[in-house]
């Protein structure tokens, strides 16, 4: 098992993350580490194919999100749990990530929290 900051995909994505709307612009950081054949499940936009729809949806959170703070996490070569909060404009709110890796890419991710409380905390 190895963290995070031992995961060089994992620590990529979350600095894409925490990075901002100014670095983060179409996504061209974030699309090469996905899968060609990823997945996204989550409770606002549900399931969607493909790394390019992500990589759009992803921009709302990236504008909103001030900080992320890693609570807990469980990473192996096959996959990784993360929990965290994310400060929002007018809030923070837990995360649950499940990734599924395929070596060095992400080939699934589902996400789990509180669609209500993170529009009403100034999620996009």
């Amino acid at each position: 098992m190895t963290t995070i900051d031992e995961s060089p995909t994992l620590r990529t994505y979350y600095s894409i993350l925490t990075g901002g709307a100014d670095l983060y612009q179409d996504g061209r950081d974030l699309l090469p580490l996905l899968a060609d054949d990823f997945v996204f499940d989550g409770p606002i936009s549900g399931r969607m194919a493909g790394g390019i729809r992500f990589t759009h949806g992803v921009r709302g959170f990236i504008d909103s999100v001030r900080s992320i703070t890693i609570l807990q996490a469980v990473v192996t070569s096959a996959g990784a749990a993360v929990l965290y909060d994310a400060e929002l404009p007018s809030g923070t709110i837990r995360f649950s990530e499940f990734f599924e890796f395929d070596g060095d890419k992400i080939r699934g991710l589902r996400i789990q929290y509180n669609a209500a409380d993170y529009r009403a905390s100034g999620g996009n």
